[in-house]
């Protein structure tokens, strides 16, 4: 009877690499530095990510905020009237 590709019962020999035998260094370049330093370089980091973000214009923001505040005044109005309906059917059904 013939294995099936990728049986588990033969493990491939390229799967034993020698490679995948090696000891791996605990800790790393971060495992050196003290708590204070990785605070210190994580704040760095998220200014640096911060300096990337493309901001918005005060025009664009104002044209945002009141798209924004339209959909939800829309959104509200929806669910009120679908409220109202079903609120209506409730009492016409069960009196």
């Amino acid at each position: 009877m013939t294995d099936a590709v990728g049986s588990i019962d033969m493990p491939d020999a390229q799967d034993e690499a020698p490679e995948s035998r090696k000891k791996t260094r605990k800790g790393g370049k971060r495992g050196k530095k003290g708590p204070l330093k990785r605070l210190a370089l994580f704040y760095r980091q998220i200014v640096a990510e911060l300096r990337k973000v493309v901001w918005p214009t005060r025009s664009q923001l104002t044209t945002y905020t009141t798209v924004v505040i339209v959909f939800v005044v829309i959104m509200i109005a929806l669910v009120t009237v679908i409220d109202y309906g079903f609120n209506q059917a409730v009492k016409y059904v069960f009196g």
